[in-house]
């Protein structure tokens, strides 16, 4: 029997470009938080990075069939797990 080594969760900031990867949880508090979870960033939705700007902030994320930009700060505070 093989046992699968389980990656431990990850913020999504650090996602290289086109990797996926699915929401685990927010750290977020308050305002920040409502808006991450009116934009999509929910527990078991799949995400995708694709792109940084040229010095690394922002980055673009594939979520729902649309395009997110986020704060690397604020990326740092969504845990996934990469798919």
């Amino acid at each position: 029997m093989e046992l699968k080594q389980q990656e431990s969760p990850l913020s999504l900031s650090d996602l290289k470009k086109n990797e996926s990867g699915q929401v685990v949880c927010s750290l977020a508090q308050g305002s920040l938080k409502q808006k991450l979870i009116s934009m999509g960033f929910v527990p078991g939705i799949q995400i995708r990075m694709v792109r940084n700007a040229p010095l690394r902030d922002p980055i673009e994320i594939s979520i729902q069939n649309s395009l997110v930009t986020l704060r690397r700060t604020e990326a740092r505070l969504i845990v996934v797990e990469k798919l």
